[in-house]
């Protein structure tokens, strides 16, 4: 692969009411030289990086709180990440958890769109000796 080339996966959020079906459908009808794969989560493209990131733009437009891409690592049909060879992909399992988080990414835009301001973050201090004396106390009495 060149820096000229890139692969993405586009996940489609938990709620997201397009289909993985859906969604490839859709890439195939934008005029962008891309290879895609059907995956559960949505698909994985791969070519130049300026027609991966058309499709991108494109799809987006379609469900913004609920499209999501992360690049990749290897191109699609890649023998190293292939289940026919090596049996489950490594990374999945990320992946999953990723996948499963997404829906509190999409409440956090969804509340950024409708222009709610974001609550302060508490800066954390330092716990006191005392406090950490009476948690050390209480854990090994």
């Amino acid at each position: 692969m060149t820096l000229d080339h890139e692969t993405r996966y586009i996940v489609l959020a938990p709620d997201c009411t397009m289909t993985p079906d859906q969604l490839v459908r859709t890439i195939h009808t934008i005029d962008a030289d891309v290879i895609v794969k059907e995956t559960c989560f949505g698909a994985v493209i791969s070519g130049k990086t300026e027609a991966v990131r058309k499709v991108l733009t494109e799809v987006r437009k379609m469900d913004p709180t609920r499209i999501y891409s992360k690049v990749r690592g290897f191109p699609v049909g890649d023998q190293r990440r292939c289940r026919a060879h090596h049996g489950s992909r490594p990374g999945f399992a990320q992946l999953e958890k990723e996948w499963k988080d997404l829906t509190m990414v999409e409440k956090g835009l969804q509340c950024l769109e409708r222009g709610e301001k974001v609550p302060p973050i508490k800066k954390k201090g330092k716990m006191p000796v005392k406090d950490l004396k009476t948690v050390c106390e209480e854990a090994c009495p």
